[in-house]
């Protein structure tokens, strides 16, 4: 329900500055303008929709940022697309987690209709691949990854996930096989680099609630599918959206308050609050060092950014058959997915007469700091012979018609142990000055669901400081 009209103290409606055009600003800018504020978003590419953004090439192809998957235990984000009539653009697939490994293996894990936390237990147990003492090694660890609480989880922020796994006896050809491609795909980190709660967080969640794990994707393109009806529905509310707006730095005022943004254009935005919702190294630059002097700014400085490599390669034919996402512990394609079964839209090709069926797949490659400086044909040639390695009676007699590289060099934040406990609250102690992103406090970390609830947390601190700022007018 949108709120009454509000106003400031000049009589003209609140006005709030948003930095960052993405899941996190764009899901704000939704809120506020509910809620009867203005806004101005300002985003520095001349495309919205930042990690999940999308662009088609001169080929008239959908090139994505990165593969993105809905889980079962996102909440906010279904919200927000039930808000604007789009929920049922998420296709949801079969309830099961397939790993495919060189040489052709498989091994999959299958949900039952079990109470949680016992609905994951037989498919721990039932697979085949691992021997029963590798599996009685795991089973004695669920206990603190169902049952650990609050406190108990805060505590494992201080080892990585390979010290905790081996703290606990875990199998090592688990860690090797099981976890590396979880870790890579949660974070673009290794075991042995990424905290241990990041991924009992994850894991826990996956355990007390029985459709968490369960995934969907888009039937076609982020951008048409949930950034533009996201646009479309803040600007027909009457918000304003700025492209290609580079923000230089923001301006404070001698009250050490948040007085504007300038833009390297030297052109100055003036609101009555400001949301900045950048990634993490972005934010670093625009933050006037002055602010740093307190530590809830000063700690920004210790987050980092992880480099991200996607590739997507287009073939003459199909070569997988599984319409899911795909994990796999060799290599360097620890996670990915063939559109060709997951994405509708993606899967026919209108070119040709006859349209037919073809594999488009789409990679993440991790770790990806060793490999993201390496040549295009490089890149893709690696990519290629996992996809040959892990597909052997399909991928050798197709043909690789186009690939495309994405490259980012900082992207999700690096939750290394001890980072955790520096995350920020979307307010701060400048009291016209709001964060949102993956890196601010919530449950789901730079996840789509973690960028819509960042941002509808640092909407609604909006909202209180608005009202409090209106109550302490009146007194």
């Amino acid at each position: 329900m949108t709120a009454p009209a509000l106003a400031t103290a000049t009589g003209g409606r609140p006005r709030v500055i948003i930095c960052g055009g993405g899941l996190a600003g764009l899901a704000a800018a939704k809120t506020l303008v509910d809620n009867g504020f203005e806004i101005e978003l300002l985003e520095q590419r001349p495309i919205l929709g930042g990690k999940v953004s999308a662009w088609k090439d001169a080929d008239g192809d959908w090139i994505e940022t990165g593969l993105h998957v809905f889980f079962g235990a996102y909440v906010e984000i279904y919200e927000l697309m039930k808000e604007l009539g789009i929920y049922n653009r998420i296709l949801w697939k079969e309830h099961k987690l397939t790993y495919t490994l060189a040489g052709g293996e498989r091994f999959s894990f299958r949900t039952t209709k079990l109470p949680s936390p016992l609905h994951l237990l037989p498919a721990v147990f039932e697979n085949h691949y691992f021997s029963l003492p590798e599996k009685l090694t795991l089973g004695k660890s669920l206990f603190p990854m169902v049952f650990g609480n609050e406190q108990y989880m805060a505590e494992q922020d201080r080892y990585t996930y390979q010290e905790w796994h081996r703290r606990w006896g875990i199998n090592e050809r688990m860690l090797k096989k099981m976890f590396l491609p979880m870790t890579l795909s949660l974070k673009f980190m290794p075991p042995e680099e990424i905290s241990a709660k990041v991924v009992l967080d994850v894991a826990g969640t996956f355990l007390r609630e029985p459709h968490a794990s369960r995934m969907g994707f888009l039937k076609g393109s982020p951008q048409e599918h949930l950034t533009q009806p996201l646009a479309d529905y803040i600007t027909n509310k009457g918000g304003r959206i700025r492209t290609n707006c580079n923000v230089k730095t923001l301006l404070l005022n001698e009250k050490r308050q948040i007085a504007g943004v300038e833009l390297i254009t030297g052109e100055r935005i003036v609101g009555d609050y400001y949301l900045t919702a950048l990634p993490i190294h972005k934010l670093q630059r625009v933050i006037p060092s002055e602010l740093k002097e307190d530590p809830f700014f000063g700690n920004l400085d210790q987050f980092e950014g992880v480099p991200v490599v996607t590739v997507q390669m287009w073939f003459d034919r199909q070569i997988s058959f599984i319409d899911n996402i795909l994990f796999c512990p060799d290599g360097i394609i620890p996670v990915y997915a063939d559109f060709g079964n997951t994405t509708p839209d993606y899967f026919l090709d209108q070119k040709a007469e006859m349209a037919q069926r073809r594999s488009r797949m789409e990679f993440v490659v991790a770790p990806a700091r060793d490999i993201i400086g390496q040549s295009d044909e490089e890149i893709v040639g690696r990519v290629w012979e996992d996809v040959k390695s892990c597909f052997p009676n399909t991928a050798p007699r197709a043909k690789v018609t186009k690939a495309v590289v994405v490259r980012i060099p900082q992207s999700v934040f690096a939750t290394k142990p001890g980072i955790d406990r520096l995350r920020p609250t979307q307010k701060t102690p400048v009291p016209n000055f709001f964060l949102a992103g993956g890196y601010t406090q919530q449950r789901f970390y730079d996840s789509m669901e973690g960028a819509v609830s960042s941002g509808r947390r640092a909407a609604a601190a909006i909202l209180e400081a608005h009202r409090r700022q209106g109550a302490l007018a009146r007194g």
